[in-house]
């Protein structure tokens, strides 16, 4: 029992820190983040035993979790009816479950107490603004920080050499840009000034024209549907952000001026893609995840499962894939030069890893996860700070359009966006836990 009572707050220390480390590893250090994920589930893991403490495991969303993970596993053992991946799948699968177990750690351990909390937004706003930076000097000057030029499509890298800056910062963005608008909405002026609501746009507009210069489509799209949820729980703050993106379509245009090349990956490329879509490299990609599902309805192929299935033959159709009919076949949908490490949606990584029954249990932790960090979102608490309010309705939408599923992604749990995806739901999941904790405090008090 000494043991167990020295080792606990030592356990809880190690899990506070590493999980305050992700964020910054998660902007530079990929293998860090990595380590620092590992680390935090790995403690939390240790001080649970520990301290006997499983509440943890009594929350909804980590049973879901359980069963889609397990499935998983089941799906990706690489013999008999299972997965047609190997041993290094096999492991994957299983070391996978370190990704909900940092989102449990930040929940229950490490943002515990109000300093970390603290600590863990003004990270998060800093690393915000440090990519939003890195992004606009090098939409002035042609070069970030390090140097580093567009990349050769036109879109801004930020502080990276290639253009993985906007995927990250479009999910930052979010409670970072209604926290600080909030907190304007709330201080600028007296009660009744005529002021507010304009300057309560100024992070909004500023946001959304950063999204506009990095010229990735999906990002922007996203951040845009992140808004929309956010003006649907934040009534005070829906003229300025309804007025903000209004003038989405006047910052695409002026890119064209601004940033011609920002314009083209927009607007131009987007448009076309969109009119050829099934020929597309994205559309042929689903076509061919389609056709693995199709053929693998139950189990998929294992963790990995497109990246394992995507060269073999046997999936190469065009539309549609579901049929054997000649003609309907004819083509081969891309071949294997069309063959990437994952499906570029989450929905369907999640249909070729682990089959239908996969894909189902994987839309159940989504909404698990979304109900969790919805507790008092659209009712909150009176007393409830409201900026803190904002900053939790970011961090749901920033879940929300992490998991829209008619949308191109990475790989579900792939560094650096599936550890920010992580990181922030652990965030929120935190946040949510601590109000669900007053209510219940209060409701025991009142029968005291």
């Amino acid at each position: 029992m000494r043991i167990a009572g020295k080792l606990v707050p030592a356990l809880d220390r190690i899990v506070t820190a590493s999980a305050l480390l992700s964020p910054l590893f998660l902007t530079h250090g990929r293998g860090l983040a990595e380590a620092a994920i590992d680390v935090t589930a790995v403690a939390f893991l240790l001080r649970s035993l520990a301290a006997l403490d499983w509440d943890w495991l009594h929350r909804p969303w980590i049973a879901v979790a359980g069963l889609w993970w397990g499935w998983l596993c089941l799906c990706s053992v690489p013999f008999g009816p299972f997965g047609a991946g190997g041993w290094p799948d096999m492991m994957q699968a299983l070391a996978t479950v370190r990704f909900l177990l940092f989102a449990a750690a930040l929940q229950h351990v490490a943002l515990r107490d109000p300093a970390p909390r603290r600590a863990m937004r003004w990270l998060l706003a800093a690393c915000c603004l440090y990519i939003a930076a890195q992004l606009l000097l090098q939409a002035l000057t042609g070069h970030n920080l390090f140097g580093d030029p567009r990349f050769h499509d036109g879109t801004l890298t930020g502080p990276y050499d290639k253009p993985r800056a906007a995927a990250p910062l479009s999910r930052l963005l979010l409670p970072v840009m209604l926290a600080a608008s909030v907190w304007i909405l709330r201080r600028a002026g007296g009660p009744r000034s005529w002021s507010r609501a304009p300057l309560a746009m100024l992070p909004l507009l500023a946001g959304l024209a950063i999204m506009v210069l990095a010229g990735q489509r999906m990002p922007l799209l996203l951040t845009l549907l992140g808004l929309l949820v956010g003006g649907l729980l934040l009534r005070p703050l829906r003229p300025p952000l309804l007025v903000a993106l209004a003038a989405v379509p006047l910052l695409v245009a002026l890119s064209a001026v601004a940033s011609p090349r920002s314009f083209a990956h927009l607007v131009i490329l987007f448009g076309h893609q969109l009119r050829h879509f099934s020929e597309s490299p994205y559309g042929l990609i689903y076509t061919r995840a389609v056709a693995i599902a199709v053929s693998n309805p139950l189990t998929g192929l294992g963790f990995d499962g497109f990246r394992n299935g995507c060269a073999d033959p046997a999936y190469f159709h065009a539309w549609p894939p579901w049929s054997d009919s000649p003609d309907d076949a004819a083509g081969d949908g891309g071949g294997a030069a069309i063959c990437v490490q994952h499906a570029h949606n989450h929905l369907l990584q999640a249909l070729t890893d682990a089959g239908v029954p996969g894909m189902l249990l994987f839309v159940a932790l989504v909404i698990a996860w979304l109900w969790s960090l919805g507790y008092r979102l659209a009712r909150p608490r009176a007393g409830t700070q409201p900026v803190h309010h904002a900053w939790r309705v970011g961090l749901f939408a920033a879940a929300f359009i992490q998991e829209w599923p008619i949308a191109s992604a990475s790989a579900f749990t792939n560094l650096p966006l599936g550890g920010w995806f992580f990181l922030l739901l652990g965030v929120g999941l935190g946040d949510a836990y601590i109000e669900r904790r007053h209510d219940q405090l209060r409701s025991e008090s009142r029968h005291v």
